[in-house]
């Protein structure tokens, strides 16, 4: 198939069973690639209610048609599987070189299946597919980990890795390549420890099939044009993500000490400025992409390197911890990274641990003596490392935010910021309506990528609460995660303000088929659907109140910075749901209707 690696690869950890078969065309026609190859899979092949630690559940990693292909940012793959952290669907995109190279290899998607009687990681060198001890890696940090198998294997081998917390199964564990890129929500790196594999070794050199080659080149040169006349590509590649975090700060959606707040009062310690003036060496960017985000950075104060922190992690190891300083931030990232979990969700458990501790809740007998006031970098630290080596009151948060607060109880479940167990991302949304409706019908819980909507917010009016709203917000999710599907970044597309038509071109040059936006919205749109109709199969009694926020948005309102004083009302909560479910298609409960699975084609999934 033009676009496309052509072979699946399973590979049976149990057994040792390594066995290729081709990519389904029906498959590829109706999901495309990537987070749809994904979800497809997924809901085929892993049992209903099975256990995410367990034998039956599996790691599906794919690509899509645009993957190592010379369209702007076509460096992304998906990893899915069923979340440990959650209980539902897992979907975390990983950016980088490691996609490239799956195509390469002549792959559309790798399959692990079973668990590891030992550890193992997994070499790929074109057609030379195998299974190799690990043993001597097992317990090691991710960083430390990709640097020996760059060394064994070369440069030209891509790597990914999990550090100490996906072995020890923490539940937000994630999955880091490249020293510093990750897949990083869901807790896709606990699966991998769980099933005992410690990284992916790849390597290939085949050619990827292009149906028309004069007009791919054209049609690449003209998104890379396009780039490169933005004008905003300067600011962008000298700043990256970290341009939002004076915008977040001024406009009151800056998450700070556990979303109390969305103005930090030493956030300009923190801005994309300040941070390159400090910290950044260098700028570091993922195949193929002219707008590098990622920046490597030293820090004077521990004399470490790391790439980031990106904004993301600003605003949750940062504001919301009380973190006033970029060096710290950077540390704490470098441990996230190394160590192998989840920058959001390490930042919103922590900083729910915070507030316990200074609500008295937690006292340092629970603590294991540490002084968990917002602002202790040290007690960051240390807990970061405590988390991930499930080490005493480390435990209790390598759960995640729902679960620690369900054991803890007194209230604490009332400030546990998440949505569906997953720890939401880094913007506040007291009162802004269309964002805090993205949080709340994300497809893997509280993360932000799937729907970016707080701009318009601030474009249309913050407090409003209309169809019109939920119609931008519905849209955005039909089509937004369409470049996860694609296998490109997103990030041209949004901060560049490249022309989306200019990508239709590119696709139909290499696939040889036509696509038009409304087609390519309406897979959007059957992606959706089934990933909802995952989490029903999966989660008894699953429907509207699994959707709803965290209270801390409708009963807190912020006593400081540009929103002080303002909530979204808890009626409007519900009338934001309403008109969602009603546009979407679904029952006031949240369910697929027949007829709108009939319309997308998914009755083969419904149980």
């Amino acid at each position: 198939m033009n676009g496309y690696g052509g072979s699946v690869l399973r590979v049976n950890l149990s057994t040792g069973q390594i066995q290729k078969q081709p990519t389904p065309q029906d498959v590829a026609r109706d999901f495309l690639g990537g987070r749809g190859f994904g979800i497809y899979f997924l809901t085929k092949e892993v049992p209903p209610k099975a256990d995410p630690f367990g034998q039956e559940n599996k790691m599906i990693i794919s690509s899509g048609p645009f993957s190592g292909l010379m369209i702007p940012g076509a460096g992304k793959c998906d990893w899915t599987t069923k979340s440990p952290l959650t209980g539902g669907y897992a979907s975390a995109s990983l950016g980088g070189h490691f996609t490239a190279e799956l195509k390469y290899a002549g792959l559309d998607s790798i399959i692990l299946e079973g668990i590891s009687p030992k550890p193992v990681y997994l070499f790929i060198d074109d057609n030379q597919v195998e299974l190799r001890d690990a043993s001597h890696l097992w317990g090691k940090g991710s960083i430390t980990v990709e640097k020996e198998l760059k060394e064994q294997y070369g440069e030209e081998y891509q790597i990914a890795t999990i550090g100490p917390a996906g072995e020890n199964g923490v539940l937000f564990a994630h999955i880091n390549h490249d020293y510093g890129r990750q897949a990083g929500r869901g807790g896709v790196g606990a699966v991998l420890g769980t099933k005992k594999v410690k990284a992916i070794v790849l390597h290939g050199t085949k050619s990827i099939p292009v149906a028309d080659l004069p007009a791919y080149r054209q049609a690449g040169i003209n998104l890379f044009k396009a780039c490169k006349d933005a004008e905003i590509l300067k600011e962008w590649q000298s700043y990256g993500t970290t341009m939002v975090v004076s915008w977040c700060d001024e406009v009151g959606a800056l998450p700070t000490r556990n979303f109390t707040a969305g103005s930090f009062e030493d956030g300009k310690n923190l801005y994309g400025p300040v941070m390159r003036k400090t910290i950044v060496v260098s700028d570091k960017g993922c195949f193929a992409c002219p707008s590098p985000c990622g920046k490597y950075s030293h820090t004077r104060r521990y004399n470490t390197y790391v790439e980031g922190p990106e904004y993301e992690t600003i605003g949750m190891l940062g504001s919301d911890l009380g973190l006033g300083n970029i060096e710290d931030v950077a540390q704490a990232n470098l441990l996230c990274d190394d160590l192998g979990i989840d920058t959001i969700s390490t930042g919103g458990v922590i900083a729910w641990a915070m507030e316990c501790f200074e609500r008295g809740i937690f006292t340092k007998k629970d603590t294991d003596g540490l002084e968990l006031k917002f602002g202790n970098a040290q007690a960051v630290f240390a807990l970061i490392e405590k988390i991930a080596r499930k080490d005493g009151f480390g435990a209790l948060l390598a759960e995640g935010v729902k679960r620690a607060s369900q054991k803890t109880g007194q209230g604490s479940e009332k400030f546990a910021i998440h949505v569906k167990g997953m720890e939401q991302s880094a913007y506040a949304t007291h009162n802004a309506t269309a964002m805090l409706l993205a949080y709340m019908t994300c497809d893997v819980g509280a993360h932000h990528n799937r729907a970016w909507a707080i701009t318009y917010d601030i474009q249309v009016g913050r407090e409003k609460v209309t169809t019109e709203k939920v119609a931008r917000v519905i849209w955005l999710q039909n089509f937004r995660p369409m470049f996860d599907v694609l296998g490109a970044c997103r990030l041209q597309w949004v901060e560049l303000s490249i022309d989306r038509d200019l990508y239709l071109p590119a696709l139909q040059a290499i696939t040889g088929i036509p696509r038009s936006w409304k087609d390519l919205e309406t897979v959007g749109e059957r992606i959706w659907n089934l990933t909802r109709l995952y989490w029903i199969r999966e989660i008894d009694g699953f429907g509207r109140e699994w959707d709803l926020p965290a209270p801390r948005f409708y009963e807190d309102a912020p006593k400081t910075g540009a929103t002080a004083g303002q909530i979204t009302r808890f009626e409007d909560v519900q009338k934001l749901l309403d008109y969602y479910y009603e546009q979407r298609g679904w029952s006031k409960n949240g369910i697929p209707t027949p007829e709108t699975i009939a319309r997308l084609n998914l009755e083969q999934f419904v149980y």
